[in-house]
């Protein structure tokens, strides 16, 4: 039984799993050493499992890539690599489910999700093997941000390099905006958006105005200033800073928050935004590609004209404009957001970590990751901007995960897509040096004290914060439902906590 049939095997033993399609794990590698019958060598053998904003590819197209790098990892490293790509909506879970299960994932991502990777002690401890493994990764990334990925002075990953300062933006149908004579650059925040929504709504009624980055981020939490996550990200805060204060706070109790429900139940109920957009599994790029779809709020760390023109070509070069409603800001969770692991029952953890070492510094073995293979999937003119290929686009390629660029290894050794500016890559390694800075920047929350609370209340979280961002439940009867249920379930021990953690730290700093 070959190595996909497996995976199908595998994937109809689990109901849990639904969505997993050609994204299972291969048992016949094991960490043990594999033979290539070409050569008749032996590699270290591990899987690579990465989140993916696009299209999984199908088992024989994953395949011609997996062995394109594998043509190289043979001889640098003595690797062979199985790909492992699943869909973000999936991500963690699967990664969580696959471990408990025994399943060989050797590199996995953290996605908001580092805190939890180490405290369920998911994660390998790096910190004996990086000098000998991966030095040049380190070297990168450098002490500094590397403190991000720490956990009682033990290192648990390597934050991916990138432009770490996000920022929000609305993107947004520009031949829409210019039709309507509507000057997109002038909206400075998103209580400005709504009229805007309206005139759309008015011109075109069947078309939606406002549509979700992902499944229950209506992107108003984006649009908070100046926020600490404390380990947590925006999609299940629990305790966070606000600017400059040291204090942690419920930010489910404060005035911007209450603001920000009122505002997206006011869309709701006009229909300026997607009705199902607390549930729906579509994605952005998906649901603007469809023609109907005037824009949605999300955060990127990339200049407005690139982050459009990046986009556009996702959306079969549809006319896409980015315009930014907020100030970059870097906290912790900016670094350690996604970070790259080696899984704590992997049996070739050196081999992983030699892999993960080279998709920071490899850029072929990068390009092939983001890209796939160069004519069939992608074309790269003589200044070096890639593009799809003739009539093709992100959907209709066989393979392509371009929208993870930012999530995989070393973003800035990835091919530019055409209509993006090289010379934006001094001004984003700018924005990571110059953005403003939380003054917990560095500061990791350890969870395993309150680990019963802080499932007890993720799982609180994400049945009612999906909503409330979407404007689909009334916050007015809703909100002090969700805050009651918080406190029920121990989120104050959660609180103090975080508090008590922070303050020594404070100190010893």
């Amino acid at each position: 039984m070959n190595k996909r049939k497996k995976i199908t095997v595998a994937l109809l033993t689990v109901s849990m799993a639904i969505g997993l399609a050609g994204c299972g794990s291969s048992k016949d590698g094991g960490g043990t050493i594999q033979s290539n019958a070409a050569s008749n060598k032996k590699y270290d053998k591990i899987v690579y499992s990465y989140a993916t904003f696009n299209n999984i590819p199908d088992s024989d197209t994953l395949d011609t890539v997996e062995e394109a790098i594998n043509t190289i990892t043979r001889e640098k490293i003595g690797v062979e690599v199985e790909l492992m790509p699943v869909s973000i909506f999936d991500y963690s879970s699967n990664i969580s489910l696959g471990l408990q299960g025994g399943d060989q994932i050797d590199v996995f991502q953290s996605i908001g999700d580092f805190n939890t990777c180490v405290s369920s002690n998911m994660a390998y401890n790096l910190t004996d093997i990086i000098d000998s493994n991966a030095p040049e990764a380190k070297a990168l990334i450098g002490d500094e941000f590397l403190k991000s990925c720490t956990k009682d002075g033990s290192l648990y990953a390597i934050p991916t390099y990138k432009p770490y300062a996000i920022t929000p933006m609305i993107i947004y149908r520009q031949d829409i905006a210019d039709e309507l004579g509507i000057d997109m650059t002038q909206v400075k925040n998103i209580y400005e958006l709504t009229d805007i929504l309206k005139q759309v709504k008015a011109k075109y009624p069947d078309m939606t105005p406002l549509i979700p980055a992902q499944s229950g981020d209506s992107g108003m939490g984006r649009t908070l200033a100046d926020v600490d996550y404390l380990t947590d990200d925006l999609f299940a805060p629990k305790g966070v800073l606000l600017g400059d204060d040291t204090t942690v706070t419920d930010l489910y109790h404060t005035e911007e928050f209450a603001n920000l429900c009122d505002l997206t139940r006011t869309w709701y109920n006009e229909n300026l935004i997607m009705r199902d957009a607390a549930t729906t599994t579509s994605t952005a790029t998906e649901l603007m590609s469809s023609g109907n779809s005037f824009c949605y709020i999300a955060s990127y760390s990339y200049p407005e004209e690139d982050t459009a023109a990046s986009l556009a070509a996702q959306c079969g070069n549809m006319d896409l404009g980015a315009v930014q409603i907020g100030e970059a800001y870097l906290g912790t969770d900016s670094i350690n957001s996604v970070s790259w692991m080696v899984s704590s029952t992997s049996k070739a953890p050196e081999a992983a970590l030699k892999f993960m070492n080279l998709t920071f510094t490899d850029e072929e073995i990068v390009n092939l990751l983001i890209y796939g293979i160069e004519g069939r999937d992608y074309v790269k003119d003589a200044d070096g901007y890639v593009s799809y290929p003739e009539g093709k686009d992100a959907a209709s390629v066989p393979y392509t995960a371009q929208l993870s660029c930012g999530t995989l290894g070393n973003y800035f050794i990835m091919y530019p897509m055409i209509g993006t500016n090289k010379e934006s890559l001094a001004w984003e390694e700018a924005q990571n040096v110059e953005a403003k800075t939380s003054p917990a920047m560095g500061f990791t929350f350890d969870s395993s004290e309150v680990k019963t609370e802080y499932t007890a209340v993720s799982n609180i979280i994400s049945q009612y914060l999906p909503g409330l961002s979407c404007g689909s439940v009334d916050p007015a009867t809703v909100l002090p439902e969700f805050v009651e249920k918080l406190n029920a379930s121990g989120y104050e021990k959660i609180l103090n906590a975080k508090q008590e953690q922070l303050d020594k730290w404070v100190a010893s700093k």
